[in-house]
């Protein structure tokens, strides 16, 4: 399914059934580097691998009530590596295996925008990170209160789109944000992964 927001087109698979009248958390989450293990341009399910701690993180997310939202750039759509179709498989993929562990994430949005891209793909648009228009598209479909939600990512267009969403933002070291870290302002929290960023939230203030 996909969401239209001006001249963007900004694809999500929801999972969560909504309904009641009370703004949600959530927590949005990058999905190569933060959840899976890096690797150049990931689209074929055998080359998929969890960040050691991920599927527990999710889980405890979910116990704890919160809405998890995976964003990702998915760039290789527009550079013609793989194509949307392969992005939903992937997801599937990634449910299927996090429903093994108790899991789920209850919606998946993904860019498949890139300025060198080719044809459509190539569009100026506001949902690939930095900018914070997959955010607030699962925002105004899922009721989401962003000052009280939270987005963990590895990189630093991860951090700065939380913070254009009006969301605490979190950097994990897996990833390539052991490199991003260096580059960092002051004042970002960061943990080592996604396992111990959920395990902060959870812990009484």
């Amino acid at each position: 399914m996909s969401g239209v927001s001006g001249p963007d087109r900004v694809n999500a698979e929801p999972v969560y059934p909504g309904g009641g009248s009370a703004m949600k958390r959530a927590v949005f989450i990058d999905r190569d580097g933060t959840i899976n293990e890096e690797k150049d341009y990931l689209f074929r399910t055998d080359d998929f691998t969890f960040i050691p701690g991920a599927p527990r993180a999710i889980r405890l997310l979910n116990e704890a009530g919160f809405l998890v939202v995976v964003v990702t750039n998915q760039s290789g759509v527009a550079r013609g590596y793989y194509t949307e179709e392969d992005v939903h498989l992937l997801h599937r993929h990634i449910a299927s295996q996090l429903d093994q562990h108790g899991a789920r994430v209850d919606a998946w949005y993904y860019c498949p925008h890139h300025p060198s891209g080719r044809g459509s793909y190539a569009l100026p648009c506001r949902c690939r990170k930095p900018l914070p228009g997959m955010l607030l598209e699962a925002a105004g479909r899922f009721d989401i209160d962003l000052e009280s939600s939270v987005m963990i990512g590895d990189k630093l267009v991860d951090v700065e789109a939380g913070a254009a969403a009006g969301c605490r933002s979190i950097l994990v070291r897996t990833g390539y944000g052991s490199d991003e870290e260096q580059r960092c302002r002051s004042g970002i929290e960061i943990y080592d992964d996604l396992l111990q960023a959920a395990e902060s939230l959870l812990r009484p203030e």
